[in-house]
């Protein structure tokens, strides 16, 4: 039997608005520790993903094409740097501002096979799970990985 995102998904998910300030949002991920959160507008639709690295471009980190040293030492599921985070919390623009709108959701009933091969095309590191279009669960990488530990036979067609 081929699982399915209602298997392996996690229900108990971090969200953002559009209206969030970059520091508040900065601020949400780094103390979730996670890299990436759905955002959801005021009727719990939803309306797109913020990640870290739209954080890091939407602050314009990268002013003239020059890196800072601490950029380095950020990487996708580890801790937001401190100097990150007091650069953002001078910015007043908004999640609305930086986040990617064209959301790939998928259903509860979507199997992993079909999840992996969409992270895979769209280049995604997690997909959101909608039921009748509102979220119920969120299905990263690291959620296929292990289902693939416990069960061999998990990814397969």
């Amino acid at each position: 039997m081929t699982l399915t995102a209602r298997d392996v998904m996690t229900t108990q998910v971090v969200t953002l608005t559009p209206t969030l300030r970059l520091s508040r949002a900065a601020e949400i991920l780094a103390n979730a520790g996670i890299s990436a959160a759905p955002v959801l507008d005021a009727a719990h639709h939803l309306v797109g993903m913020c990640s870290e690295g739209d954080l890091m471009h939407g602050t314009q980190l990268v002013p003239g094409g020059t890196r800072s040293w601490w950029l380095d030492v950020l990487a996708e599921g580890e801790n937001l740097s401190p100097e990150f985070l007091a650069y953002v919390r001078g910015d007043d623009r908004t999640v609305a501002d930086v986040m990617q709108p064209n959301v790939v959701g998928v259903s509860e009933t979507t199997t992993l096979p079909e999840i992996a091969a969409i992270l895979d095309r769209h280049h995604f590191k997690r997909v959101p799970i909608l039921r009748e279009g509102h979220l119920v669960g969120i299905v990263s990488r690291a959620d296929l990985v292990r289902a693939l530990a416990k069960d061999s036979q998990a990814l397969l067609f």
